[in-house]
């Protein structure tokens, strides 16, 4: 997939990569790393998708990341040593390779290609975090479901008779949490947004009709009914 760590990588690179490992397939629902784990293997992604989640001392669950075929995942751990920073789970039925943290280091000292596209990869999730901390700061809990929204349609749309799916499993609930917002408020934006005819939806699943608006509205200021 484009801007993917492998997107970065030769074909004889990638194969290289990925020969180091084992290939390892699951089933949806699948926890593949746990929080505070001090496991330090490396995990690429072929096929499927999983959720990067973190949950607080209160008990809410925070959406960080969706990833997918292309994608590596555990890297950090497997470069400083450090205790897993989240908990990752599939989200669809997932085919990864598995490297141990010495194969992965190994190939990185190496192979400067590689080395080069994993800064690149980190460097770009650095811009995200980034963008999205800036966002909260910048624009209020409506704005901020609207931009995720139309940043999964940007991603993981997929051309459905009615208009554009975003082909992910995400609930309601974790739509709120990837944006720092109650599952109340988001269910009020999707209503609006339903009403508003630019997306339908059915249990975990969104379907865009109007990807022009939906972007416009990412850009804008709230979609709230008080005042009308």
């Amino acid at each position: 997939m484009p801007g993917t760590f492998l997107a970065h990588l030769s074909p004889d690179e990638r194969a290289g990569l990925l020969a180091a490992g084992a290939r390892r397939r699951h089933r949806a629902g699948t926890t593949l790393l746990h929080h505070g784990d001090p496991s330090r293997h490396v995990l690429v992604i072929e096929t499927g998708w999983v959720k990067i989640t973190m949950t607080g001392r209160h008990g809410w669950e925070a959406l960080l990341a969706v990833r997918g075929p292309g994608d590596v995942i555990g890297e950090l751990s497997a470069v400083d040593a450090e205790p897993r920073m989240a908990t990752v789970t599939s989200l669809t039925e997932l085919t990864v390779v598995v490297l141990p943290a010495e194969s992965f280091e190994r190939h990185l000292r190496d192979h400067w290609p590689v080395a080069r596209a994993l800064i690149r990869h980190l460097g770009a999730h650095l811009r995200e975090s980034d963008r999205r901390r800036a966002q909260h700061g910048q624009s209020n809990g409506d704005a901020r479901l609207a931009a995720m929204l139309h940043e999964l349609l940007t991603r993981h749309g997929v051309p459905a008779a009615d208009g554009v799916l975003i082909d992910l499993p995400l609930s309601q609930k974790e739509l709120a949490s990837a944006v720092g917002v109650s599952r109340e408020v988001a269910a009020r934006t999707m209503r609006l947004l339903r009403e508003r005819q630019i997306v339908t939806t059915h249990r975990r699943r969104i379907v865009v009709r109007r990807p022009d608006l939906l972007a416009s509205l990412a850009r804008s200021v709230s979609m709230s009914a008080e005042g009308r």
